[in-house]
C-alpha cells in the first residue's frame, strides 16, 4: 500500500521538507511505498528575505526544478481548510477546481505574512513582505519618474525599525537618489527617507550591532522618529498619531508577523504570533499524523529555553527534519528520526551601501563582524547559502536535503570564497 505525504507549502521550510523526505524515500528504496506531494499557490519558492533588496533577479527559483527531479508532485493551489480527524485538505486548485486530498502525514509549512496596522490607508500602502510586494514597490517607485514634481515625491516612510525595517530604510535612499536622476530632477526635489518605530529605540533588540545601526542610518541620512504611531495614510503622506503630517509618496509596512491562517484549524493552543506547538521531532503536540514547520510551529531551540524564531535560519532545518521524521513514520522507521536542536543562533542584518552588522546570541550581545567583511557574508547568505541547487541534478538536491543544522555562516571573504550564486548550501 502506497503512503502519502503531504507538505503544505512551498517557501524555506515546506520545500526543504519534501527534499528531506524524498531523500529518505531513495535511500530506503521505498519510491512505490511513498507518495510525496507539495501544494503550494505559487509555482516558485521565493528568497523571502531577499525582498527588500534593489535587484531582484533570481528572486524566484521554479518549484518544479527543485522537485520534479526528486519525484515530489505539485499541486498549484490553496489549502482553505484541514480537517485533522478525518485527514484530509481541502484545495482549491489553480485552474478552478476543487480537491479533497487525503494525507497519511501532515507537514504544515504555509509560512507567515505581514500584519499591517488597522488605521486608514494602511491596504494601499507597500511592503517587502512577499515577491508581488517587492514586485509593486519596485514598480511603483519607477514610476515616480513619470510624475511631475511635488511635496514628497521622492519621500519615503518605513513604519517598523525591526529587522525588515532597518533593511529596507537603508535600501531606498539610494534607491531613490538613482531614481530621481534618472528622471532628470534636481536637487529641489529632495531625498527622504523616514524610519518609524513605535517602542523608545531603534533597532532595540539588536544588542552589540546598535551602534553600527545607528551609523549605517545616519550615514545613509535616513531620519528615525520613536515613540511614534501612524494615525492615517493616503497617496501622498501620513499623518502620526500626534498630528505631524509626512508629505510621501511612498510608504512601507514592516510591522510584523503573523502565522498562516491555516493554522487555526488545528485544535490545540496558539501562540500570540499563531504559531501551533510542536515537540523535538516536530510533529504537532497532540496530533499524531500532523507536523509543523518555519513559521508556523513554536519548537525549543535549545535547552535553555529559547523557542525559534521566524527566520530562513530555523525554517530550512524545521522543514529537513519535519519530512525527514514524517517519512520515517510512513515508512516504518520511526527509530531513524532525529531530535530538532538549534542552540547557535546568529544575526546578519543588512545594512545597505555602509556594510552589514553580523551578531552572536541570543541577546546579539556579541558583534561579530560589521561593514564590509558582514556584508560580503550577507550577500552569500541572500544569493548562494539559502538556494537549492538550480540545476535540476537529483543526487546533489537530495545531499542538501540532508536533515543537519548547519554551521554559522562564515565570515568576510571567507563566506564568498567559490561559492556562485545558487550553488546550494554550504
Amino acid at each position: 500500500m502506497t503512503e502519502r505525504l503531504v507538505v503544505v507549502g512551498g517557501g524555506f521550510a515546506g520545500l526543504w521538507s519534501a527534499a528531506a523526505a524524498a531523500r529518505l524515500r531513495a535511500e530506503r528504496d521505498a519510491e512505490a511505498a511513498l507518495e510525496i506531494v507539495l501544494v503550494a499557490p505559487s509555482p516558485f519558492h521565493v528568497i523571502r528575505v531577499r525582498c527588500y533588496e534593489t535587484d531582484l533577479s533570481g528572486l524566484r527559483v521554479p518549484l518544479d526544478d527543485v522537485l520534479a527531479p526528486i519525484g515530489v508532485r505539485r499541486i498549484a493551489g490553496s489549502v482553505g481548510r484541514i480537517d485533522p480527524v478525518n485527514r484530509r485538505l481541502a484545495v482549491a486548485r489553480a485552474d478552478g477546481g476543487a480537491e479533497d486530498l487525503a494525507y497519511d502525514r501532515l507537514v504544515l509549512a504555509a509560512g507567515s505574512a505581514l500584519v499591517r496596522p488597522p488605521v486608514p490607508g494602511a491596504a494601499d500602502g507597500f511592503d517587502v513582505d512577499t515577491d508581488p510586494g517587492a514586485a509593486r514597490l519596485a514598480a511603483h517607485l519607477a514610476a515616480l519618474a513619470a510624475e511631475g514634481p511635488r511635496p514628497g515625491r521622492w519621500s519615503a516612510v518605513v513604519v517598523g525599525a525591526g529587522l525588515v525595517g532597518i533593511e529596507i530604510a537603508c535600501e531606498l535612499p539610494g534607491r531613490l537618489r538613482a531614481l530621481r536622476a534618472a528622471a532628470g530632477a534636481g536637487e529641489a526635489e529632495p531625498v527622504r527617507v523616514v524610519l518609524l518605530e513605535r517602542g523608545p529605540e531603534v533597532g532595540a533588540t539588536m544588542g552589540a550591532a546598535r551602534a553600527a545601526i545607528a551609523g549605517a542610518l545616519a550615514e545613509a541620512g535616513v531620519e528615525t522618529r520613536t515613540g511614534a504611531g501612524v494615525r492615517a495614510v493616503d497617496p501622498d503622506g501620513m499623518v502620526l498619531e500626534d498630528g505631524e503630517r509626512i508629505d510621501a509618496a511612498t510608504t512601507v509596512w514592516a510591522t510584523g508577523m503573523r502565522a498562516s491562517p491555516l493554522a487555526a484549524d488545528l485544535p490545540v493552543p496558539h501562540d500570540p504570533l499563531g504559531r501551533v506547538p510542536v515537540d523535538a521531532f516536530l510533529r504537532v503536540e497532540g496530533l499524531d499524523a500532523v507536523y509543523a514547520a518555519g513559521d508556523v510551529a513554536r519548537a525549543a531551540a535549545d535547552a535553555a529555553g529559547h523557542a525559534t524564531v521566524m527566520s530562513c535560519q530555523h525554517a530550512r532545518p524545521m522543514g529537513r527534519l519535519a519530512g525527514h521524521n514524517a517519512a520515517c513514520d510512513l515508512l516504518g522507521c520511526p527509530e531513524a528520526r532525529l531530535a530538532f536542536a538549534a542552540p547557535d543562533y546568529v544575526t546578519v542584518l543588512d545594512l545597505g551601501p555602509w556594510g552589514a552588522a553580523y551578531t552572536a546570541g541570543w541577546d546579539r550581545g556579541t558583534l561579530r563582524a560589521a561593514g564590509a567583511d558582514a556584508k560580503a557574508t550577507k550577500r552569500t547568505i541572500n544569493r548562494a547559502r539559502i538556494y537549492p541547487p538550480l540545476d535540476r541534478d537529483r543526487a546533489a538536491i537530495l545531499a542538501a536535503a540532508v536533515p543537519i543544522i548547519q554551521a554559522a555562516p562564515a565570515l568576510g571573504p571567507a563566506a564568498q570564497a567559490g561559492r556562485p550564486a545558487g550553488s546550494g548550501p554550504t
